[in-house]
């Protein structure tokens, strides 16, 4: 079920704000008072950066043991960005959020440690960027299907383009309690 963000516990949505000119503009993508006092009080380790061309869908993605909170922003273009409750006894256990993230909105969601994380990209190409609370663990990698009935996701419509591993990954009831994270 499609959620609000603010009726997922944990998940955040910020506008950052832009300082414009005739020369451009400067954003301040990350500023530890400000995510404190959004109630993110997390700590990271580890910045990522995605590129993809239009139609591409990458997820969805989630580690354990060693899972990852994400703080997830567009530096160029737009996604549609989708997290999935995985918190084994979360009361939106199974239950999705999704956001429109572009460099024209300057909105950032942040996806705490147990949800799952992806996006499709809506535009002809996106930069995306994402802080993470820990570091990427090959033996933790783990991932849901993006299409799962299950999830009810309405994807934007159009192409997409996946890599085989993520066309691969199983539903929700192929997941083992055991690879999902406890709720507290």
């Amino acid at each position: 079920m499609l959620r609000d963000a603010s009726e997922v516990s944990g998940v955040v949505v910020l506008q950052t704000v832009a300082h414009r000119d005739d020369r451009g503009y400067l954003v301040e993508t990350w500023r530890e008072e400000r995510c404190r006092a959004a109630g993110i009080d997390a700590r990271f380790v580890q910045d990522n950066l995605s590129v993809s061309r239009r139609g591409v869908l990458r997820g969805l993605h989630f580690q354990h043991p060693a899972p990852q909170g994400k703080l997830v922003y567009v530096l160029q273009g737009s996604i549609w960005d989708v997290g999935v409750d995985l918190r084994r006894g979360s009361p939106t256990f199974g239950d999705h959020v999704a956001v429109e993230l572009s460099a024209g909105n300057g909105l950032q969601v942040f996806l705490p440690e147990g949800m799952a994380h992806g996006f499709y990209v809506t535009s002809d190409s996106a930069l995306v960027a994402y802080k993470c609370t820990a570091t990427y663990q090959p033996g933790s990698d783990r991932g849901l299907r993006w299409d799962d009935p299950a999830l009810g996701i309405a994807w934007p419509e159009g192409l997409r383009t996946l890599s085989p591993k993520d066309a691969a990954l199983p539903l929700l009831t192929e997941i083992s309690s055991e690879d999902l994270v406890e709720w507290t």
